[in-house]
């Protein structure tokens, strides 16, 4: 069982509702869902979609073919309509399309009128369309009565009632209407899964690691972590601020760091390029910070609400000077909950900045999981605090040390002063100018710590033959589609993949050779959302390895299944 629905229209005639509801009745009924969605940066108007794939077994990617469209105007039909797989419908509502249309596909649907009879007004349309869709697919509505009551306890018993009486008007029209519809519904003998996108899983795993203050200026698509983290700051005591700007909210971030509490802030590439010089700050003062850097196409504004892979090496390279800085690029909601844990954890260890780099894509995708190993979290306080820091005979806030990591204490929790700067300074963060210092200091922040940051970093996972002739090769946001790939692929073909979501430093062959596994096959792919292939050219810098084959798409669209296994069969 896998099929696949399609909810289309203009911004502001609630497709995202439906949508949503939808992916909670199937998540709670115990399948396994994979949602993503396509918008423009508009309020109103415009042609927006919100896809769903629903099966009894677990799916990561989105599907080029539909089995249900949900029109909500006639751009859904002219644009979507070539999309339908066999056996597929079309519903839409004709007295609001201001059209009929004969093909036996199509079901009209009177959404408006039975939402007025039934609901009480036309804004129970929505809910009219999401009963029409579960008994298009002879599913019960008992899921959906309780998420109509759970959504709506606050508003009263009479507008429960208006919002059940219009699903059970569709979910009955359905059934008599659509004599054709086949979907043969598998029932789920598992039990509810834990439904989750990318954006909540970093502000999830943030308020996990035991983020306390957050800052960050409104910058598609890490706006939502903020709202995520604002909306639990009473409860687990986070502190949260809306700067004036992006400068203004790294800066923030870094003194409550310095101040003696995990940090973090967010934003897009455009903000990212305003936070440089905060965050060669976090390098040059040894601050742990966290960055939440979410990319889409560009430059300048670019596509404001579509993906791509394009700010790796922005990522990797931006800065004034030489320091170490750690990567995180996670491929699904699972990877970003606990790679956000170890972003603060690893920021804190070796006091430099952490960046989790994901997407448009990943940030808005629904997976479902059965659920998290809390036991992966990872929490170390590594500052000095209390009796620990008040009972040292001297401190100095830039130690040479061993290890290059020197003391992180708290200010105003001792008697012993905390002193940094951003120029060059010494042990106790007095500047200076002299160059004996300065190569010192240089070793201690970069070329020791460097090492140790590396040991840390994991190989990447590879899925499928143990010893491939074809392998592809990904990061971040790819992980979902390149694993169906490889799933489709591997009945006749001896065919892995490799994915990288620790990505700087570059992970070493110690404990994984990776390199070899590429070396002897016969076909090696590196499948990216960028147009120059950014990983593949960061690997050949790092490791001399060379991608000879690669797929690459810019036009601001996740890759779909269909689209990428055609062009894997191209190169092979």
């Amino acid at each position: 069982m896998d099929y696949s629905i399609k909810i289309g229209g203009e911004a502001g005639q609630g497709i995202q509702t439906i949508g949503d509801t939808l992916t909670k009745v199937f998540s709670r009924a115990g399948y396994y869902v994979f949602t993503h969605q396509d918008y423009e940066s508009r309020i109103r108007g415009g042609h927006n979609f919100f896809q769903i794939r629903f099966s009894d077994k677990p799916v990561m990617a989105s599907r080029k073919k539909i089995d249900i469209l949900v029109a909500l105007d006639k751009d859904s039909i002219l644009l979507h309509e070539k999309e339908l797989s066999e056996n597929s419908f079309i519903i839409y509502d004709s007295s609001k399309l201001k059209q009929r249309y004969e093909d036996p596909r199509f079901l009209d649907i009177p959404f408006v009128s039975m939402a007025i009879e039934y609901g009480g007004g036309k804004i129970m349309s929505n809910t009219v369309a999401t009963g029409t869709v579960l008994g298009m697919l002879g599913m019960k509505l008992d899921i959906l009565h309780e998420i109509v009551k759970d959504t709506f306890k606050r508003k009263g018993e009479d507008i429960i009632k208006a919002n059940i009486n219009s699903a059970v008007a569709g979910h009955n029209f359905a059934v008599k209407s659509c004599m054709k519809c086949s979907f043969d519904i598998i029932s789920s003998q598992q039990q509810s899964k834990i439904l989750i996108n990318g954006i909540e899983a970093i502000g999830l795993g943030s308020i996990a690691s035991g983020c306390k203050f957050y800052s960050a200026y409104p910058m598609t698509p890490s706006t939502g972590i903020m709202n995520y983290i604002a909306g639990k700051g009473k409860e687990y005591g986070i502190i949260v601020e809306q700067a004036e700007d992006e400068i203004a909210a790294i800066n923030m971030a870094l003194g409550a760091s310095f101040a003696g509490v995990r940090a973090m802030t967010g934003t897009s590439g455009g903000g990212f390029a305003l936070m440089v010089e905060g965050l060669s700050l976090s390098g040059m003062t040894e601050t742990p910070i966290v960055i939440a850097l979410g990319q889409r196409p560009g430059p300048a504004t670019g596509f404001p609400t579509r993906t791509e892979q394009a700010e790796l090496q922005f990522a990797v390279y931006t800065a004034h000077g030489e320091f170490p800085r750690i990567i995180f690029a996670p491929g699904t909601p699972e990877q970003v909950f606990y790679l956000t844990s170890k972003a603060f954890d690893m920021a804190e260890k070796y006091q430099v900045p952490a960046i989790i780099l994901f997407d448009q894509y990943l940030a808005d995708s629904e997976w479902t999981f059965d659920s998290f190993n809390l036991k992966k979290l990872v929490y170390n306080d590594y500052r000095l605090r209390g009796e620990n820091f008040r009972n040292l005979k001297e401190y100095r806030r830039h130690e040479f040390t061993p290890s290059g990591i020197s003391p992180l204490g708290v200010p105003g929790d001792s008697q012993h002063l905390v002193v940094t700067d951003s120029d060059e300074h010494d042990e106790e963060g007095h500047i200076v100018e002299d160059a004996d210092t300065r190569i010192k200091m240089v070793q201690k922040r970069l070329l020791k710590k460097l090492p140790l940051i590396r040991e840390d970093i994991e190989p990447p996972f590879l899925f499928g033959d143990a010893k491939p002739e074809i392998v592809l090769t990904g990061w971040g946001s790819t992980y979902g589609i390149m694993k169906e790939a490889v799933d489709a692929l591997s009945g006749n073909k001896s065919i892995a993949m490799l994915h990288f979501s620790e990505v700087f430093p570059f992970p070493s062959i110690k404990k994984f050779d990776y390199l070899n596994l590429l070396d002897n096959a016969k076909l090696t792919v590196c499948i990216e959302n960028n147009a120059t292939g950014q990983f593949a050219r960061l690997m050949r810098a790092e490791t001399g390895y060379e991608f000879k084959n690669k797929i690459n798409k810019y036009d601001g669209r996740p890759f779909l299944f269909e689209e990428l296994i055609s062009q894997i069969n191209n190169k092979i």
